[in-house]
């Protein structure tokens, strides 16, 4: 079947280089090919873009941006025969990262054009969906810090990260799993469809995303000593080792929790009840992968 793609742009990506991003895009594409780009601004614009996608017969939606860009176009690819294909301009790229596609703008158009494919999974958080974790406690926390703040990038991430640290105050939880029910002090909690927060920051390093589980990462309580020895091994891609964390596997769990609190979904933020539901959905999003990807 000949393909049709259809670029949508955040103008914020590249770190508002938007006009930079659709000239690399339309020297790069064959004249053979068929597609158009899209730059949405706001809301009601992002949705037109969507109803185009949907009624013009476009094989292929290929988000330019980061990771709540790429949440918000994959989210409405779900169950559909339309693939996703990304172009990674954030601060994590996550889903771009666990893909295998390149962070190199040139590298992952080259990606999309051959357009090699396959399905993943995905994961809804009392029905909102999410493509690689979600979480609360700290993360969460700090995602929501994080969208508060008027600087973006990395260094304003890692920046509020370290300030709120040791500042956090775990919180209890009881988790319902496999049959299980589990009581649980916790740092953070992070239901893991892939493996990574974003920036190779490995919190559940066995989890994939086309296996029909989720990794539920439980950070346990820790003092100032241990915070250093837990960095580490999420950043050698070894945080299922440590003392402190532990890991289940299932593809379905309910959290309970004493308040209404932040969560995230693929880093954005949200604040939702005492009662979370997640539920795992087995390979209904087909993704464009990079060469460097990893089914098993």
């Amino acid at each position: 079947m000949k393909r049709k793609l259809l670029f949508i742009l955040n103008p914020k990506a590249g770190k508002g280089g938007a006009v930079n991003l659709f000239d690399l895009i339309k020297s790069s594409v064959p004249k053979e090919m068929e597609y158009s780009i899209e730059v949405f601004k706001d809301s009601a614009e992002f949705e037109k873009i969507i109803s185009t996608l949907h009624t013009q017969h476009y094989t292929d939606a290929i988000a330019v941006g980061g990771d709540g860009t790429i949440n918000s176009v994959a989210k409405n690819l779900v169950g559909t025969a339309i693939t996703l294909g990304i172009i990674p301009q954030g601060s994590g790229n996550g889903l771009a990262r666990t893909l295998g596609i390149s962070m190199d703008i040139k590298t992952s158009i080259e990606d999309v054009i051959k357009g090699k494919n396959t399905k993943i999974d995905h994961g809804t958080v009392n029905g909102i969906p999410f493509f690689c974790t979600s979480g609360i406690g700290f993360d969460a926390h700090i995602g929501n810090l994080f969208a508060l703040s008027k600087k973006r990038g990395l260094q304003s991430y890692v920046k509020i990260t370290l300030r709120e640290i040791l500042r956090y105050k775990c919180k209890n939880y009881v988790l319902k799993l496999n049959g299980e029910e589990l009581k649980r002090k916790a740092y953070l909690i992070t239901i893991a469809n892939a493996g990574q927060y974003g920036n190779d920051f490995y919190i559940a390093p066995k989890a994939k995303l086309t296996d029909g589980k989720f990794h539920v990462v439980v950070l346990h309580p820790f003092n100032f000593f241990s915070a250093f020895g837990i960095f580490i091994k999420v950043l050698r891609g070894k945080a299922n080792e440590s003392r402190h964390i532990e890991t289940y596997t299932t593809n379905k769990l309910t959290i309970e929790r004493e308040e209404k609190d932040a969560i995230h979904f693929d880093g954005e933020p949200e604040f939702q009840g005492e009662k979370l539901e997640y539920i795992c959905h087995h390979q209904q999003l087909s993704v464009i992968i990079g060469e460097k990807f990893k089914a098993g």
